[in-house]
């Protein structure tokens, strides 16, 4: 009907990224532009658009009916009038595109949130800490993915102003769209920093978890290990033979009553000299404390 050619699907996602945008012999102009695109399993992708301008008009190449175009449409039809010829379509998507990754990081924002609180606890169970390291993971992707799509969406608006396609008026929206992209690079680099910070505190838990068992395990060894020499020594003939004189009950019930009473004192030994390093720490941190005369929660 309007005697335009369309690519393949093949054919615009293939494309280089150096080539993404182009004029063609009849003089068409194409573009490749990525889309954010959330699936309803929260799951995050970006989806390649092919436009294509055209006997002032606006084609647009895409396998699904993005979330962007949706608003686009339902702005075109609360707002009569707004939007004047195709360029005004096109830097409406990519205004569209920057303020739905806006809202995305805002979401990225109230996930990280709620992980913040659990992280921040006193302690944090293995299960707590994988279902955190999953959302960590989910929202890295995500802001992944956004500063991916606004790169590339701002290569996009450069190519229109740098090829003299916009009207005044338009080339100031462009400039517009730029200085909100700008300003979402912003946001994206901070939240990288958190979720390095929160997948660092996380792992740092998960740490504490396993030296707290690996303690739990000396422990034990350090108070069996007496125990079982003894035993070892009360299996010998020679202790037989120690007590040949005597009841086979009374010495191996004075024998067991040794061993327990071994382990007790071990055990207390080992809690003395914990609590007394403990002590030692809490005594060079009140000291330090009392020579700054600046609590260390409000120190800087």
């Amino acid at each position: 009907i309007y005697g335009v050619t369309l690519p393949d699907e093949d054919e615009f996602s293939d494309i280089e990224a150096s080539a993404r945008y182009f004029e063609a012999e009849n003089g068409d102009l194409h573009l490749r532009t990525d889309f954010l695109f959330e699936g309803d399993d929260d799951s995050s992708s970006t989806m390649t658009v092919a436009f294509i301008l055209a006997r002032n008009i606006l084609f647009s190449v895409h396998a699904e009916d993005l979330p962007v175009f949706r608003l686009v449409r339902m702005r075109a039809r609360s707002r009569p009038g707004s939007i004047g010829d195709y360029r005004d379509v096109l830097l409406d998507l990519y205004e569209t595109d920057a303020e739905y990754s806006a809202d995305a990081l805002e979401g990225i924002y109230q996930k990280l949130e709620a992980v913040s609180t659990s992280v921040l606890k006193k302690s944090l169970s293995d299960q707590a800490a994988a279902e955190v390291l999953n959302t960590i993971a989910h929202e890295e992707d995500l802001n992944g993915r956004i500063r991916r799509n606004m790169m590339d969406t701002r290569r996009a608006v450069s190519f229109l102003m740098r090829g003299r396609l916009l009207s005044s008026e338009q080339f100031e929206d462009a400039r517009q769209i730029l200085r909100d992209i700008e300003s979402l690079d912003g946001h994206t680099a901070f939240l990288f920093d958190k979720i390095n910070f929160l997948m660092d505190a996380t792992v740092g838990f998960i740490n504490i978890n396993q030296n707290k068992r690996v303690s739990k395990l000396t422990t034990i060894g350090v108070v069996f290990t007496p125990i079982n020499i003894i035993a070892g020594i009360g299996g010998m003939s020679e202790f037989s033979m120690m007590t040949a004189g005597v009841p086979w009950p009374v010495a191996y019930g004075g024998f067991t009553v040794a061993m327990l009473t071994l382990g007790i004192a071990t055990y207390r030994a080992l809690n003395y000299f914990e609590q007394r390093k403990a002590r030692q720490l809490m005594d060079a941190g009140r000291l330090r404390w009392e020579g700054t005369g600046t609590p260390p929660s409000n120190r800087r």
